[in-house]
């Protein structure tokens, strides 16, 4: 709600000239099960106004944005809040398997005798809580969990632990640098605490991160020789994040002033194990179809959700055997300069809430084309489960 309503005030037309809400959301609450119809009702956008809640994962938040692209390009629709919103601090903790087993047999225990028979069953353990937030990062085909596809892909292209501590560094700094240099203002919104606290800025950035600093942090998933640490990887944090998507008629009736155009959209999917990939696949795909290369597209936003990662995609497309088996094309793709890709950091310090990430990179491709004057760039993101989305934007 906090940077819904600052939006939504800005506007030259009242909320309820909306025609729906889409929000991009993975961790539902049971408490708020379309969290999308939650949002519209408390942003004061009417009763009667539909919303409906998107899921694909870590892509969640740009789906939000290619529906309501595809509702107006189709005609449906001339004006949609497209969002991504995630609180992986509520995350659950849920019941094992077994706690579950034995309330079921417990209430459906008829007699004294079966009854007791449940309850003495009953073990301490069986109140140790799970923590929905490992199970949810866990793929279940493969039953790796998202830190270990980093590793795979890691050791796929021989990226070494330096190589994604020197990265992670980097991106803490570009971050600390695009704040001190104003780069924000007007993208993020203040937001307050319950109790009045003030939070005018992501707190997750470490400006004094450095590859030996973070060399002396232990690998997290795949102990001793491992290299995706927590100072390398995605944050778990809360955010959110709102668009306004409107069509040719809704911009001249609302005298709207556009920042960009969204040309075209892909998913892709590949093997679970190597879900960080999937930014390669769908961004080739867009390429492909618009007879494009890596050097035509001036400004990259690839969601980092690990280091490894993020260099794997960089890696993949300079490989030649890999482009052409797994991407059909007769020779490697190419480089993508490094001062093209992620100018302003990343979710190693902005973080990763996996239902907004995804339209907040899109938001701020759109934002930072701006300000550099490029004219095209591309928003995409691995998907855990095996899946990639991308964008190719242009600006006005």
């Amino acid at each position: 709600m906090q940077c819904g309503r600052p939006l939504l005030l800005r506007q030259p037309f009242p909320p309820e000239a909306f025609d729906r809400v889409i929000l991009g959301c993975v961790n539902v609450l049971a408490d708020e099960m379309n969290p999308a119809r939650v949002a519209a009702l408390r942003l004061g956008m009417g009763e009667a106004m539909t919303a409906f809640t998107v899921q694909i994962n870590c892509g969640s938040g740009m789906q939000s944005i290619d529906t309501a692209f595809r509702y107006i390009r189709e005609g449906v629709s001339d004006l949609i809040l497209a969002g991504g919103a995630e609180s992986l601090s509520h995350a659950p903790l849920v019941f094992s398997r077994r706690a579950v087993n034995w309330y079921a047999r417990l209430f459906a225990a008829r007699g004294i005798g079966a009854k007791l028979a449940a309850l003495l069953a009953l073990r301490p353990s069986l109140f140790k809580p799970v923590i929905g937030l490992e199970r949810g990062l866990t793929d279940p085909i493969t039953d790796l969990n998202m830190g270990q596809t980093a590793e795979l892909v890691a050791h796929l292209f021989h990226i070494s632990r330096r190589q994604a501590d020197e990265y992670a560094a980097e991106s803490q700094q570009r971050l600390a640098a695009a704040q001190k240099e104003g780069h924000f203002a007007g993208e993020i919104e203040p937001a307050f605490a319950r109790d009045g606290k003030l939070f005018d800025h992501d707190d997750g950035v470490r400006p004094d991160s450095t590859a030996d600093t973070l060399a002396k942090l232990r690998p997290a998933f795949e102990r001793p020789w491992g290299q995706v640490t927590p100072g390398n990887s995605s944050q778990i944090t809360d955010g959110a994040s709102w668009v306004i998507l409107a069509s040719a008629d809704a911009v001249k009736q609302h005298k709207l002033t556009p920042k960009a155009v969204i040309v075209d959209s892909e998913w892709s999917a590949l093997d679970p194990s190597i879900m960080g990939l999937g930014p390669v696949y769908c961004s080739t795909a867009i390429l492909k179809r618009h007879r494009l290369g890596l050097g035509d597209i001036e400004l990259w936003e690839l969601n980092e959700a690990f280091a490894a990662q993020v260099l794997g995609c960089l890696a993949a497309w300079e490989d030649v055997e890999f482009c052409r088996n797994a991407l059909g094309l007769p020779a490697a793709a190419g480089q993508i300069a490094r001062d093209r890709l992620n100018v302003d950091g990343g979710a190693i310090g902005v973080g990763h809430p996996v239902g907004a990430s995804g339209n907040r990179i899109v938001l701020h491709l759109v934002n930072a084309m701006k300000r550099l004057h490029y004219k095209r760039g591309i928003a995409t993101e691995c998907i855990g489960g095996g899946q990639g989305g991308a964008m190719l934007i242009e600006a006005m």
